[in-house]
């Protein structure tokens, strides 16, 4: 018996943006921090392998950590917590070295 997975797993990119219309992007700056974020509804990082990005995801929270790149993750439902530390423990909006947080609600797919 074979299946039809993509009636099973709903991961093309407009089901993906309809399901989870929002997008927050974290942006590192050069300097090891950490971050967690959390949403009131559903929340995927956009990334092959988010272990390998050294991300947690878990229902509508994640955390992980950035010191060079982007990290993006979908969502739906609204932000409700952000938190960003660098690698001194500093917390933004003490360290200039914290990643900047990019959140677009309604934001077609990239």
């Amino acid at each position: 018996m074979t299946r039809d997975k993509s009636a099973r797993n709903r991961t093309d990119a407009a089901a993906n943006a309809s399901q989870l219309p929002n997008l927050v992007t974290i942006v590192g700056r050069g300097v090891p921090s950490n971050y967690e974020i959390a949403v009131d509804g559903d929340l995927e990082m956009l990334a092959d392998d988010p272990v390998a990005e050294g991300t947690v995801v878990a229902g509508g929270v994640a955390e992980g950590a950035i010191d060079v790149g982007v990290q993006r993750f979908r969502f739906s439902g609204q932000m409700a917590n952000v938190r960003l530390v660098d690698w001194n423990g500093d917390e933004a909006p003490d360290s200039p070295s914290v990643p900047t947080v990019h959140v677009e609600y309604g934001a077609p797919n990239r």
